[in-house]
């Protein structure tokens, strides 16, 4: 080689290092992670990708030539990004997923034009095939309201139809009140999960929580502060769900390559599990090969009659995103991927379990393939706290009988981990295969419609010398009565009571503010008691 061409080469090489490290860093983990057993990992969720189809001569770098050109959707001269997928009826699947032309003068940043797709299969990890075009928008998540319509989200609005394969959509945007608090990094790249009573949820992309009476009308803002975990990351891409029990929560820390999983009784309050959720590196098939993507981004999941993830889809391109150029060998696809979607616990005690309670009674459902009382291996259970069950500990079991085609384990109740503010005790073990099994229990003495009491900021009436402070119960059920105390700047301003508030059901409280020295201006804490008790804060600068 000749020198100057020795030259170029390490230029371009340096070059590359550089982009690479723009989009890469290590994050450290906790050391208490490598003490994690096979089912303490949201990642370890996740099974082999269904045997596909492979092809000679296709686009991509050398890590993904032996990549299932048929599973999710791929399609010559498109790179396509984000999407999800809803099961019609008659058992169709439809993604829902954004293109643009892979020949656009951008390439890959040609992404802020691109069209969203609705694509059809007969089975939930394709091949799609695009049916119809929607319109014009990225990032899309689709969504089904109470009275069947579609919902398809995009960046800045939505499009709305009577069914997944309408030929029309209408356009449409949200209307948000952040609640006199501030919006974390803007209101792109929403994630939405339906509530019990058919209302909304929905996660902005800086981990904000809002709250919609029926999915379409006024967003409104609970939170005051991010929910995501308390780490360096550069966060993105939420992505959250409800089942039968509880609120998942994924989070991706897009610079670091490394995502997390959190858990919640009402969607607003949340635990964060230690291991990874997923990394690069979880596109595997059943023979233990790679497909090697350089990025997973926009997670989405597709879930069973329970509410429970069964697939994960994800945007993945196999290099830099400012190196997908236009006409290159380089692209970008969705592709589906199974998960280990759990058994379907419940605790039989009716009694709170405390460090004192001696035994713990736990049902494992039967449901079609799975049988177990034939497939369990009993000695492997473990249940109990996340806390102690990730790490291989919790409660033993004892005995068990059954119920029917239902098995019931009974514990020790020695190292449950179990405490008052528990709402779903897990269980680990093994099939008699040694593949792993996991699932979360409802617990009987639970309230999984809490109520949920927010505040605006409190109004100073100048002329009549006191403080006007709004309330509205934001939850499921109706609240208890509580005690509302105003601080500012440290020093408490006095105490007013709130009665007992329906659903939705809002209240206008006069305070008169006790400190001499209070000046109207500075920010507030809204702090709501029970018996004495904190339970709720709310924080406005």
């Amino acid at each position: 080689m000749s020198g100057m061409k020795k030259l170029l080469t390490l230029i371009g090489a340096s070059l590359l290092s550089v982009s690479l490290c723009a989009q890469i860093t290590e994050r450290e983990r906790p050391a208490e992670w490598k003490q994690l057993i096979n089912g303490g990992r949201f990642m370890d969720r996740f099974q082999p990708m269904p045997e596909g189809v492979s092809a000679q001569g296709i686009w991509g770098a050398d890590s993904v030539l032996n990549r299932y050109v048929d599973n999710g959707i791929e399609l010559p001269g498109t790179s396509f990004w984000g999407g999800n997928i809803l099961q019609d009826a008659d058992g169709k699947y439809h993604l829902f997923v954004c293109g643009w032309p892979e020949e656009s003068p951008k390439g890959h940043m040609f992404w802020p034009n691109s069209t969203v797709y609705h694509a059809v299969s007969d089975n939930s990890t394709g091949p799609f095939k695009i049916r119809n075009s929607v319109g014009k928008g990225h990032n899309p998540e689709a969504f089904r309201l109470e009275d069947g319509r579609v919902v398809v989200y995009v960046i800045d609005g939505y499009y709305i139809a009577d069914k997944e394969d309408s030929s029309v959509w209408t356009y449409g945007q949200f209307d948000f009140d952040a609640r006199d608090r501030k919006i974390i990094e803007g209101l792109s790249n929403l994630t939405f999960a339906r509530r019990q009573d058919g209302s909304y949820l929905a996660v902005c992309r800086g981990g904000g929580v809002w709250i919609s009476k029926d999915g379409l009308s006024t967003y409104c803002q609970l939170t005051d502060k991010r929910v995501y975990p308390p780490v360096e990351g550069r966060f993105e891409d939420p992505v959250v769900w409800r089942d039968d029990l509880q609120y998942h929560l994924i989070v991706n820390d897009w610079l670091g390559r490394i995502a997390f999983y959190q858990r919640s009784k009402d969607g607003v309050h949340w635990i964060i599990e230690p291991g990874e959720a997923y990394v690069p590196g979880i596109s595997f098939h059943k023979g233990g090969e790679v497909e090697h993507w350089f990025k997973y981004e926009r997670p989405k999941v597709f879930q069973d009659e329970h509410g429970r993830a069964v697939q994960m889809n994800f945007a993945v391109i196999d290099t830099i995103k400012w190196e997908d150029l236009p006409g290159d060998k380089h692209s970008s696809k969705n592709i589906c991927i199974p998960l280990n979607k759990g058994m379907l616990l419940s605790v039989l005690n009716e009694k709170e379990i405390t460090s004192a309670t001696r035994t713990i009674e736990v049902k494992i459902a039967a449901e079609e393939g799975f049988d177990p009382q034939a497939e369990v291996d009993i000695q492997s259970l473990r249940f109990g706290s996340y806390k102690e069950v990730n790490f291989g500990r919790g409660c033993k079991p004892l005995k068990t009988r059954t119920s029917g085609k239902d098995l019931i384990v009974v514990f020790s109740g020695k190292g449950s981990g179990i405490t008052a503010e528990e709402f779903a005790p897990k269980m680990i073990g093994k099939d008699k295969s040694g593949n792993m099994l996991y699932g979360y229990a409802r617990l009987p003495y639970v309230d999984y419609l809490p109520a949920l009491l927010s505040a605006r900021r409190p109004v100073y009436d100048k002329g009549k010398g006191e403080l006007r402070l709004e309330v509205q119960n934001l939850g499921l059920s109706a609240s208890k009565a509580v005690e509302v105390e105003v601080r500012c700047g440290g020093n408490s301003l006095g105490r007013v009571r709130a009665g007992a508030l329906q659903p939705y059901e809002t209240v206008n409280l006069p305070l008169k503010p006790a400190s001499a020295s209070f000046d109207g201006k500075s920010g507030y804490e809204v702090i709501f008691l029970q018996d004495g008790v904190e339970v709720e804060k709310s924080v406005f600068e």
